[in-house]
């Protein structure tokens, strides 16, 4: 039986604080939820002109159309890439923004 997850604070701290490598099962089973969400309106990040860049994209849901880029969100941080997504895919599936304290 699997049980409901509930939008924990801290699991969107220990995302922000390791977005790569070790997370505790709590969170990887968010994170798994948040990487198997539908593919219509789901965000990602698409990297850019071979360089260290990455940009916002988000999916449309139907097969051969554009992404949509969202040109204005261009990280050259890594974690800082990772974590707008995190926010923006917590959103999404909790309805609801990720703490304001966490950033």
């Amino acid at each position: 039986m699997a049980f409901p997850i509930t939008p924990d604070p801290d699991l969107a701290a220990e995302f922000k604080k390791t977005p790569l490598g070790h997370h505790s099962p709590q969170l990887q089973r968010l994170l798994r939820i948040f990487r198997t969400l539908p593919t219509a309106g789901k965000h990602a990040l698409l990297r850019i002109d071979h360089r260290r860049a990455w940009v916002l994209v988000q999916f449309n849901g139907r097969k051969g159309e554009p992404l949509t880029v969202h040109r204005d969100r261009v990280f050259t941080d890594w974690n800082e890439a990772e974590w707008a997504v995190f926010k923006l895919r917590w959103q999404a599936y909790f309805g609801e923004a990720v703490p304001e304290a966490l950033g």
